[in-house]
């Protein structure tokens, strides 16, 4: 516990606790005096590519519903001019100020959480805070308070992870919490994503691995009783024609599963070089809201199987990278709180993969910087911002 309470000088040294801190240029770009550039260049590129993907996949159902073409795009690069701008600013903050501010953060989570199931609902569903037009959905903040807490006290008590008390008391409480709160929305693919990165945090932070196995045990058993009760109807009515998208069976089941099959027609007339930018054809009326959640089926169309690889790799990049960051961070803090945040991404983009392909129900799964949606790329760069921040502090030059 001492270990995480000791103070760093601006390299991420330790130093004695009443010794002022050094002083030193800030340099932006510079591995080791500041911000990873090699990191900094991956998410640019996904953040570019995406703007343009998401324009492209928009523009006719933009046009259509909308009467502006540019209607997605525009409302998508304010995003991202502010995601861009927290992003910097948070990378010049020392990561090690949140330790304080984890609390403060989850309380505003359930606070968000509990916001939402008052106010009106969207589609039938509780997920968003309407602020001039724009909607918040609040689980994306849960995410990011979650692996901030899980960071917290895993760095605290690592010695302690292994026992019940410590290890697994703390996690399934806010775990449990945030879950039963999203069921009320209903938010199933927000739980899901929260579970799994609860479970990383946990190995992360060093829980005996039977609680784990315990857990998943649990986790079984309350999604039959769930099932059996009636409780999990939203996410029943989500798997219905699940691996059925290219059979057909009765008129009804045909309907359900009419955009994951448009999104398997989209991937597959991609072929191996795709039909061009900007030429997709399911985008026009076939596949519903391209620009979201199935975005990535038109990058397969338009681009292809090789273009498609090449986005996955640079995916892969950012991940590598980010870990890569997260391991050379002066203290235990930073490493999970690191890893944890880059881990979202891989996760999301894992499955959202697996729904556009039928692999997993259709349960709205986002493309990190590629599908369309405000508060989900203003969190995700911030999160990307408190990973330059610990890349200030990282020996990444000898990593």
């Amino acid at each position: 516990m001492s270990n995480e309470r000791q103070r760093y000088d601006s390299r991420g040294r330790t130093r004695r606790k009443n010794a002022p801190p050094k002083k030193r240029k800030r340099i932006a770009f510079s591995i080791g005096m500041g911000i990873d550039l090699p990191f900094l260049i991956i998410l640019l590129v996904l953040l570019v590519t995406g703007l343009i993907m998401m324009f492209s996949a928009s523009y006719a159902v933009a046009y259509y519903n909308q009467g502006d073409s540019f209607f997605f795009l525009k409302r998508q690069l304010i995003f991202a001019v502010i995601g861009f701008v927290l992003m910097m600013g948070i990378s010049y903050i020392d990561y090690h100020s949140l330790h304080h501010l984890c609390y403060v953060f989850l309380g505003l989570s359930y606070l968000a959480l509990f916001l939402v199931l008052l106010l009106p609902p969207v589609n039938n569903v509780h997920r968003w805070i309407g602020v001039g037009g724009y909607g918040i959905q609040a689980s994306e903040f849960s995410k990011f308070a979650i692996v901030l807490f899980l960071a917290h006290w895993g760095s605290l008590y690592y010695d302690k992870m292994s026992t019940i008390k410590y290890g697994v008391v703390p996690a399934l409480a806010v775990f449990v919490s945030t879950a039963v709160l999203l069921v009320l929305e209903p938010h199933y693919s927000g739980i899901v994503i929260i579970l799994l990165l609860t479970v990383v945090m946990l190995y992360l932070a060093g829980i005996n691995t039977k609680w784990l196995a315990v857990a998943g045990v649990a986790v079984v058993i309350a999604f039959l009783i769930a099932w059996v009760t009636g409780l999990l109807s939203y996410a029943m009515t989500r798997m219905e024609g699940w691996g059925q998208a290219l059979e057909y069976t009765t008129e009804k089941m045909w309907q359900t599963t009419w955009q994951t099959r448009n999104s398997l027609y989209a991937i597959g007339s991609g072929g191996l070089f795709g039909l061009g930018l900007g030429n997709s054809r399911q985008k026009y009326g076939y596949l519903p809201e391209p620009q979201n959640d199935f975005i990535f089926a038109v990058v397969c169309e338009e681009l292809g199987l090789v273009g498609a690889i090449v986005i996955l790799i640079i995916f892969a990049a950012l991940v590598y990278r980010g870990v890569k960051i997260a391991l050379k961070a002066p203290d235990r803090f930073g490493k999970l709180l690191g890893i944890g945040l880059i881990s979202q991404i891989g996760i999301q983009v894992i499955l959202n993969i697996f729904v556009i392909t039928d692999w997993l129900p259709n349960t709205g799964i986002s493309l990190p910087f590629f599908s369309y949606g405000g508060s989900s790329l203003v969190v995700l760069m911030a999160q990307m911002g408190v990973i330059l921040s610990i890349s200030r502090h990282s020996n990444i030059e000898k990593a």
